[in-house]
């Protein structure tokens, strides 16, 4: 099979991120201190995909900067705006001269795996396929593209059923042929006023064209919403490595894994990992938790925190109750209120949420 090239989706608007979205583009939040966007590029790269189309959209210079012209990734991109976020399929016909001819595989660059993408890449490459898809078993099937498979072959598809048919739900990898550009070509929108990714594999099949399945190894974490970014945070953090490269005093404590980057400064406080915690943060008279990312230039003040994500320049101050469970934005200022007496001042974003 010739080589296969990369199409990654970066151009979705992160509704369910917002307010954090509506600054930034949901593909760069981090999680254990890295961009989401970057753990997809690495998993495509190891699978030996080097010449990456990128579907940008509105947030798409912002993406741009980050990701460069791919060389610290060891690959090359391409950049292709998409007018609108009108689908999967659609994301893959606005990309059709890059592609060209070329097989491809296709990453939804909010998603995180595990097990990487390298056993669904080789075993298309491998079989003789005019697609292979990847699954997972989840417990709330309505909510995804779900597969009916027999002995590893795809037999159905349907996007968000009412009944599920089955527990497969597709997770953002796929691989194609060129066959899915005459499959593409014949969809209409559906009820949502997409072009659904799940139709033209379903194009397929009942074309008689063999759709190859492929299982999860490992997890696989969907970023679409806060509780997800905590959580994919918690499970990238579980691998890392201590590597302490900051300033640390002797009056504080480091227990466990813990990552602390050159130039980050830790004084009279206590670390307990496994935590990352960036360059240019400080953290002073404070306890940082398991399962903590503290960003660049954040500073964290007579404050207790764990099992949370704190991003770039913000500052949480002299706070009474331990912060748990909290996606912080970036240059938020949490100030807590030492005297008497006390009040709550908030001032809030559009469809912000607040627990106190």
């Amino acid at each position: 099979m010739n080589t296969l090239k990369g199409l990654l989706l970066a151009g979705g608007t992160g509704s369910r991120l917002r307010p954090l979205t509506y600054t930034g583009a949901k593909q760069l939040i981090p999680v254990a201190n890295r961009p989401i966007l970057f753990y997809a590029i690495d998993a495509m790269v190891a699978a030996g995909i080097t010449d990456i189309g990128v579907i940008i959209g509105d947030t798409g210079e912002e993406v741009q900067d980050a990701l460069g012209e791919g060389s610290q990734f060891d690959c090359h991109f391409t950049f292709i705006p998409q007018s609108a976020p009108l689908g999967l399929a659609h994301a893959v016909k606005v990309a059709r001269n890059f592609l060209s001819d070329s097989p491809f595989l296709m990453f939804l660059g909010d998603n995180l795996l595990r097990g990487g993408l390298t056993r669904l890449v080789d075993r298309f490459r491998q079989g003789d396929f005019a697609a292979s898809i990847l699954l997972t078993e989840v417990d709330n099937p309505e909510h995804f593209g779900v597969a009916v498979v027999d002995h590893g072959r795809v037999i159905h598809l349907i996007e968000k059923p009412q009944n599920p048919p089955s527990k497969l739900a597709l997770v953002g990898a796929y691989c194609f042929t060129p066959l899915i550009h005459q499959a593409i070509e014949r969809l209409k929108p559906s009820w949502r006023g997409e072009y659904e990714i799940t139709d033209a594999i379903q194009g397929l099949l009942d074309a008689d064209l063999p759709v190859d399945a492929t299982l999860v190894e490992g997890w696989w974490k969907d970023t679409g919403r806060p509780e997800d970014v905590l959580e994919a945070n918690r499970l990238v953090l579980e691998d890392i490595q201590t590597a302490v490269h900051g300033e640390v005093d002797n009056d504080s404590r480091i227990e466990g894994r813990v990552v602390i980057q050159k130039g980050a400064q830790i004084w009279r406080s206590t670390i307990r990992g496994p935590v990352s915690i960036a360059s240019g943060a400080k953290v002073e008279d404070s306890y940082v938790g398991p399962y903590t990312s503290i960003g660049p230039g954040v500073h964290i003040i007579h404050t207790e925190i764990e099992n949370s994500v704190v991003l770039s320049d913000s500052h949480i101050i002299d706070v009474s109750e331990r912060i748990d469970q909290s996606l912080v934005g970036r240059g938020v200022i949490v100030q807590g209120i030492r005297s008497r007496p006390r009040a709550v001042h908030l001032i809030l974003g559009d469809q912000s949420r607040i627990d106190l």
